[in-house]
């Protein structure tokens, strides 16, 4: 709390504050020192990666122990090293680890922990689970499983918000679930229609049909989505309404019966139904909607007699009206932009809540300072669809954390992003006095996070956060496919000064080597310990090639008295010179390229030269030769090819079959995705390689197939 204090009086606008407001966030402050946390002394937290270590730290703060559960696949994981305790519940795969609710309240038996904290995805909207830690005298962390259970499924929610005046979207929950009955009600409803898992959240188990035809596919793929995510295949249709706001209220209730809200979110911007950056408060929106979607969400908390942390979601139409959507019974992924905006800590406030005690605040005493962006940084490649991706972190820098600036995660560098659960590596968080000066900050701040090892979406959310239509505020969940072009322009030529730099960096980085090897060598004259290029009577001009892309490009590197050297890239030339320094565990590039001074994060790795600008990033690549470029292509040009690791989910095609270009071949699920591999091309499959619940690796050829005219023949 103390940081709460530091942040406001640090900021420019506390002037601004009338001093009424200054002594209700001094009360709060009191409270939060003085009240103890009587009930709990030590919390298991049934969860993994960053929502783990963030609820540790709170719990830290509070002194409160943590005990950590951990699959085999995380036993050297960031939160494993963080909690006073640690226990290893079982093998990668979350069902047989992280939803394995009997190991979990074992673990809390042997650990003493008094209460569990589910963090969110997993058990965190689990009705048994919670209905388990009540039947074991073992608190949960979170509301009681009435409201879980009403919550979670989405038919009741809706009934029991158009019950207490809550507005609700137009769609068919009931408990026929045979096929036709839900495609005539998609045809009554009227296309398109949104086909969502009833006890669904994440994006998961959630289709759009946008046509009669495509229904029953898109049926059958959120089924089978909704069954992996949570042992429930039930669906409900809704009216899909065409570009939305996706606006959600951050509530909070206590076991005495008082219910706040503490604002809105706007998580309109998202891909394959997730949300990737969040903000609040929401754009645009006025005293009085912000009132309004207030009021509607406190009405839904006190229905079902709400108690801890939870997000009533509405969709949000072009003239402000709002619909319920669903509610979710946990804490958000985004809330630290309300923690942000409200100068609140919602861990510990669940904590507190939990052991008994009252709300810190009535609604009155919550004030709304400044603006908060959240960024969802991911392992994953925006130029493919948003293919997820596993591997090693091999280079992690981040921004320097502040009062303004927060690193939620859960790796390290060195760390392994798995295949085995959700892609996110990060969310970078920042706040400032209005959206404007907070947005600056959020593209600033996205500039200094650096990772080499694996694709990420960094340079996507610097476009996203850089496009006019998303500063002007005017988003909505259809924003990435409306400005499509934009935000995936052509990739252009890495320019020749940056080719240089490269060049530089890579030509200094071999003199450090070189250096090294003469200063532990006995021979200090050795013409391998010196990287000058000098030569008697001779100028000499080095012939150095580098990959731009798949473009080879050829750089004559002269060397020149005192360290500078001359660079010509076909007809232009270049006076470069250099250094390479570390700064706090750093490498940086100092380089001068015709008078223009340029300083860059340099990483060199894998055949690759890594370099961070303020205002961009590139990567050049090293030629391999070819004897250790050859790699086997079996499979690659004859078949399909796995597009990450993953489970063989389900197989439609046999030896023998006839298959058209586009016709599905199998399901994978990787990173807690559903991926659909299709034909390639028209032909016959020859081979099947993997069956239903192999793991198969990256590249791997699953399918192999002759063209239909080769079989013909």
């Amino acid at each position: 709390m103390a940081l709460v204090l530091a942040a406001v009086r640090g900021c420019r606008c506390l002037r601004a504050l009338r001093r009424q407001q200054w002594n209700q966030l001094q009360r709060f402050v009191k409270w939060a020192s003085t009240t103890g946390c009587h009930n709990i002394e030590k919390i298991l937290i049934a969860n993994r990666g960053e929502i783990a270590c963030r609820v540790m730290r709170t719990a830290k703060k509070m002194g409160v122990k943590s005990v950590a559960v951990y699959s085999e696949a995380d036993r050297n994981s960031m939160h494993v090293a963080m909690a006073d305790e640690a226990f290893c519940i079982g093998p990668a795969p979350s069902q047989q680890s992280y939803l394995a609710m009997e190991k979990i309240i074992q673990v809390a038996r042997v650990s003493a922990a008094q209460a569990i904290h589910p963090g969110y995805g997993f058990l965190s909207e689990n009705t048994e689970f919670a209905e388990l830690c009540k039947q074991e005298g073992i608190i949960f962390i979170g509301p009681p499983s009435s409201a879980i259970r009403d919550m979670g499924i989405k038919s009741t929610s809706k009934a029991i918000m158009s019950a207490a005046g809550v507005p609700v979207v137009e769609g068919y929950h009931g408990e026929d679930q045979s096929d036709e009955c839900l495609k005539d009600h998609a045809k009554r409803i009227g296309y398109p229609v949104m086909i969502k898992a009833v006890r669904g959240g994440g994006g998961k188990g959630m289709r759009i049909a946008h046509s009669e035809k495509e229904f029953l596919d898109q049926l059958e793929s959120a089924r089978r989505e909704a069954k992996k995510s949570f042992n429930d295949d039930a669906m409900l249709i809704e009216k899909f309404v065409d570009n939305p706001r996706h606006v959600e209220v951050q509530v909070f209730g206590d076991q005495h019966g008082n219910a706040v809200h503490l604002f809105e979110r706007d998580c309109s911007v998202q891909r394959r139904h997730q949300k990737i950056i969040e903000e609040a408060p929401g754009p645009g929106i006025n005293s009085e909607v912000r009132k309004r979607l207030g009021e509607a969400a406190v009405k839904a908390a006190k229905a079902v007699n709400y108690v801890g942390a939870g997000t009533v979601e509405f969709i949000m139409d072009s003239r402000h009206n709002f619909y319920f959507m669903e509610m979710n019974t946990r804490l958000q992924v985004e809330h630290p932009v309300t923690e942000m905006i409200t100068g609140t800590d919602l861990v510990e406030w669940q904590l507190r809540v939990a052991a008994g005690e009252k709300l810190p605040l009535m609604q009155e005493e919550i004030l709304l300072r400044g603006h908060a962006f959240e960024a969802r940084i991911y392992a994953e490649d925006p130029n493919n669809n948003f293919m997820p991706g596993a591997g090693p972190l091999l280079h992690l820098s981040t921004p320097p954390p502040d009062s303004f600036t927060r690193i939620e995660t859960g790796v390290r560098q060195g760390d392994e992003v798995s295949v085995h659960y959700d892609p996110m590596i990060a969310k970078l968080v920042v706040w400032a006095e209005d959206r404007q000066a907070a947005l600056r900050k959020l593209r600033y701040s996205l500039h200094r996070y650096n990772i080499v090892g694996l694709s990420t979406n960094i340079d996507f959310l610097l476009s996203l956060s850089g496009h006019p239509q998303f500063e002007a505020g005017n988003v909505h969940t259809n924003f990435i496919p409306q400005h499509h072009n934009e935000l995936f322009p052509t990739k252009k030529a890495t320019p020749p000064e940056v080719m240089c730099q490269a060049a530089l960096g890579l030509i200094l980085k071999e003199k450090m080597q070189t250096d090294a090897f003469r200063d532990q060598s006995d021979d200090k004259f050795s013409p391998f310990a010196s990287s000058t290029g000098r030569r008697i009577n001779i100028c000499y001009t080095r012939k150095l090639s580098l990959l731009d892309g798949e473009n080879v490009v050829d750089i004559a590197v002269s060397y020149n008295q005192g360290g500078s050297y001359t660079m010509q890239i076909q007809d232009k030339t270049f006076l470069i010179s250099g250094e390479i320094v570390n700064e706090d565990d750093t490498v940086y590039l100092r380089s001068s390229v015709n008078g223009t001074v340029c300083k860059s994060r340099l990483v060199i790795l894998d055949n690759t030269i890594y370099l961070f600008f303020p205002e961009g990033s590139a990567q050049v690549g090293l030629p391999v030769p070819k004897y250790l470029s050859a790699v086997s292509s079996v499979g690659m040009q004859s078949g399909a090819v796995a597009p990450m690791t993953g489970t063989v989910e389900k197989v439609f095609v046999k030896a023998g079959d006839k298959v058209q270009i586009g016709d599905p071949l199998m399901v994978m699920i990787a990173m807690k995705m559903e991926h659909t591999i299709r034909a390639p091309k028209a032909g016959v499959i020859k081979k099947v390689n993997f069956q239903e619940g192999a793991q198969a690796n990256r590249h791997a050829p699953l399918v192999e197939f002759v063209d239909e005219e080769a079989e013909s023949k």
